[in-house]
């Protein structure tokens, strides 16, 4: 994947300083999700992989808001219609975008603002990192269209952001939160008055970091989540003796007994 000359049909892609910026981009209908946006944003967090020239990613919605979720028309409609092994189908390949996030190498950060629903709140879930704009309203709103909560990983992600009582809550009801409720849950990390500003502050602040370090840091917290602490401390042991063997670490050392800043290469 060249991420210079990359050019998606369903979402707007922007490359600069090792950054990715992916825009949702249907912003008079508040960004929902299609079956062939669905499947595009799939494939493009798995090209990532092969992507080492992007250090990190930020996902964001055009015009305010930051995704709606399944459009109605084009997708929630369709579905009423399909058989069980084509909804099969489709549940699968939503379910593969989280996988994608997660697995992708470099760092996501979601920068919310406005409409943040259904499968919109599960992208920013699935995300590393996420900043919300003031007047984001969060939900995760299956029940209220008579699906359950268990949706593309929600029941499995959700509680270990927020904790399993209040992701409960959340997935019962179908209810919003606001950015004040999301950032005291620990949803997001902060509320910024220019969300795509700070986003890009941070990503870009990633970018320059070590990013082979960064990419041991986002798999170790996924791969520890099911194991115990005793297990999880030797996985440890391993990921930083791996990481000690970069010349990003090397770099660190020189750059502090020269008592200047590192700069970081990736390897």
């Amino acid at each position: 994947m060249n991420p210079s000359e990359f050019s998606p049909a369903h979402f707007r892609w922007e490359f600069a300083g090792g950054v990715a910026t992916i825009t949702l981009n249907r912003p008079e209908r508040k960004n929902p999700l299609t079956f062939e946006s669905y499947a595009e944003l799939r494939d493009t967090f798995r090209a990532l992989k092969h992507a080492p020239d992007v250090k990190t990613v930020i996902i964001t919605g055009a015009g305010g808001n930051f995704c709606s979720g399944g459009d109605v028309h084009e997708i929630i409609g369709p579905l009423t219609r399909m058989n069980t092994a084509e909804l099969l189908t489709f549940t699968t390949m939503t379910g593969d975008l989280v996988k994608a996030m997660r697995g992708c190498p470099q760092p996501i950060v979601a920068a919310v603002e406005g409409v943040c629903a259904g499968a919109g709140a599960i992208m920013a879930m699935a995300s590393d990192l996420r900043l919300a704009a003031p007047d984001a309203k969060t939900a995760f709103l299956f029940t209220r269209v008579g699906l359950s909560g268990a949706d593309m990983g929600a029941c499995a992600i959700l509680p270990r952001i927020i904790g399993h009582g209040r992701a409960a809550e959340l997935l019962f009801t179908g209810r919003s939160f606001d950015a004040v409720e999301g950032e005291r849950w620990g949803f997001f990390s902060r509320i910024v008055d220019d969300v795509q500003a700070e986003a890009l502050s941070l990503a870009t602040s990633l970018a320059t970091g070590p990013t082979f370090a960064h990419a041991m840091t986002k798999r170790m917290l996924d791969a520890e989540w099911n194991v115990s602490i005793d297990a999880a401390i030797d996985m440890e042991a391993a990921a930083q003796a791996e990481c000690m063997r970069t010349r990003d670490f090397s770099r660190a050392y020189e750059a502090f007994a020269a008592k200047r800043h590192p700069v970081f290469e990736g390897n």
